[in-house]
Formats: structure tokens, sequence, C-alpha cells
């Protein structure tokens, strides 16, 4: 009866979660529709959703299986390139730009995933700030290889070339399809707000299922202790490298649909460097580590409220710190009372063991 209740109370919990953000579907919907939405807040839509998806799949990694990773960014460019490069290489034998855009988002996460278990078999056997640093060189060098890969393509394939475009030998009809730093230009720009929402929504049920299900019982498990996990037979290697592959393929999803919002894609620091990935992980520490719904709210507000403060550009940096402060005592409460509570009532069972 006490699992069922349970069960019941976190399916309720998971339907609380999808209705917020339907719910914040229908009013951006309703706000544009009166005409109060501006093209400034209009162009951070599609940025939002991209955002919430990637602090839901980094959540997943260190609030679900407590592993530090500072290389998210480095799977979400490769799901922008691959993505993106996918569909311009395909342009001539698949017309349609939306189906071309579909597909695009399974090879974003597929490429993603690949490259997420070939990082995860030696990385995962470092714990804590070794695990963080790899991780971290792994972002660096992926862009760094980026910038200097050259591919073509012309009636004998592609080509591909590490030194310029020259080196390539294109036929005179041939089309360079990534040029160095210069990245992939004229990508279709196929990302919508309903079509972010849709990749938001579908990310949740992934993941809110995967922890509810045995699987993400034993990743808990592996997080919480992972001597007494190993000990009940738990394969550790194979549900933390399975969690660290669902993260990267999510965010590899998010990459493409970030890459096919822009009309030019660059490996640059500002996209997909050390600072994104920071920025991903302040979105799952304000909004609580394991926290989703957290995740999601403090990607939305983290994103909007500095465009939204432009006009008091004095003191725009100043609200912005403010309000990351008043997150974090607002999250931190909860866990303290809790705590507190806890010990109260440790304190009253040892005063009664004292008492008999």
């Amino acid at each position: 009866m006490k699992m069922k209740s349970v069960k019941n109370k976190t399916t309720i919990q998971n339907l609380i979660t999808y209705a917020i953000v339907i719910a914040f579907w229908v009013f951006i919907q309703i706000w544009s529709k009166t005409g109060h939405m501006t093209s400034l807040l209009n162009g951070l839509l599609v940025p939002i959703c991209t955002y919430v998806i990637l602090a839901i799949s980094l959540n997943l990694t260190v609030g679900i299986l407590g592993e530090l990773s500072l290389g998210h960014a480095g799977f979400m460019c490769v799901g922008a390139f691959s993505g993106a490069f996918f569909t311009k290489a395909m342009a001539d034998v698949i017309p349609s730009v939306g189906v071309r855009f579909a597909i695009a988002l399974f090879v974003g996460a597929a490429v993603a995933a690949v490259f997420g278990v070939l990082i995860g078999i030696p990385v995962l056997r470092l714990k804590g700030d070794y695990l963080a640093i790899v991780t971290l060189a792994f972002g660096e060098i992926i862009k760094n290889l980026i910038n200097v890969f050259y591919v073509g393509k012309d009636s004998h394939g592609l080509h591909f070339s590490m030194k310029d475009v020259a080196s390539l030998n294109l036929e005179a009809d041939g089309e360079v399809i990534i040029k160095g730093a210069q990245g992939i230009t004229g990508t279709p720009k196929a990302s919508t707000f309903t079509i972010g929402i849709i990749l938001v929504l579908i990310t949740l049920v992934i993941i809110l299922n995967l922890i509810n299900s045995r699987t993400g019982r034993a990743i808990m498990a592996i997080r919480d202790n992972r001597i007494a996990a190993e000990s009940v037979g738990i394969n550790i290697t194979k549900y933390k490298l399975l969690a660290f592959t669902i993260s990267a393929s999510i965010a590899g999803v998010a990459g493409v649909l970030y890459a096919h919002n822009l009309s030019s894609l660059a490996a640059t620091t500002k996209n997909f460097g050390y600072n994104m990935s920071i920025m991903i992980l302040v979105f799952v520490v304000l909004g609580g580590i394991g926290n989703i719904r957290g995740s999601i709210i403090a990607a939305v507000i983290l994103t909007a409220l500095p465009e939204m403060l432009r006009g008091l550009n004095n003191y725009r940096m100043l609200i912005y710190a403010i309000v990351l402060i008043v997150m974090m005592l607002f999250n931190s409460a909860p866990k303290s009372i809790e705590m507190r509570e806890r010990l109260v009532e440790k304190i009253k069972g040892k005063n009664r063991k004292e008492a008999a």
C-alpha cells in the first residue's frame, strides 16, 4: 500500500512538471497573439528550450548519477555540427527541410551518444575533481578539432582536410560544408519554439521514466553508496556508462536544435567553450541538484533575465547576481529544514531510549 502511494505521488509530481512546460508554451502563444512579444524575447525562445534540455540532461549526470562533468558543451558541439552537416550534405537527396531536420535530430543524438561511450569508458573510472578536469579537457579538444576541419562535397563524394579549403581538391561545382574556424554557414533555420517545447517534453519523459525505473534506482544507489551497490550485485560500470551516454545523447539533440536556430555555426568559445559548460552547471546547481523541475525553472529565468534587464544597463549584472544568491538560498532552505527535522527526530528517539 505504501509503495502504491509513493508511486502515485511520483506520477502526480511528473504530471505537474509536464503541465508547467505546456502552460509555458500556452502563455507564450497567447502573449505572442496579443502583440506583446518583442523581437528580443522572441529570439530567446529557442535558446531557452535548448538550455532547458541541456540542464535536464546534465542533471542526470550530476544529480542522479552524482558525477561532476564539465564537458557537456562538448557533446552539444558534436551534436550541433553533426546535425548541421547532415542537413547541408543531404540537401540534394532530401529536399524537405523538415524531414532533414527530423533526421538530423537522430543523427546528432547518435553521434553524441557514440562520443559519450568513447569518453565514458575511460573517464568514468575517475572520481571527483579528476573526472571534472578530464571532461573539461574533452570539451576543449572537440571545439579545437572542429576549428581545423575542412569538409567539402562534389560528385566524387566527401573530401576531408585539416589544412585549408584548397587542399580539398574539389571540382568546380563542389561545395565546402565545414570551413574550419568559420564553421558551417547557410544552415536552414528549422528550429521553432513549438519544436523546442516538444523536445523538452520528450526529454522529460525519457529522464523522469529513467529515474523512476529499476535502472534509475540502481544509478541512484551507486551515487549514494558505491560499495554497498556493488555488494548487492549492481554492475557499476554498466549503469554509470548508461547514464552518462543518455545524458550526452540528449545534449546532442539540444545541439541540433541550437544549430538550426542560427544561419552560421562556428565552434567558438562563447558557443561551446568552458563558459557554456559552467553556465549549464549553474542551471543545475541553482535549480537544485537532482531536481529536474528546478533545472527547468532556473534555465528559463537565468536565460531570459539578462536580456529583460537590458534597459537597466548599469544595474543589470547586479540584479542578476542578487537573483542568483536568492535562488541559492531558496533552494538550500528546504534542505536545511528537512535536515533539522531529521536531527530533532533523532534526538527525540535517543531521549526515549535513555528514558526507557
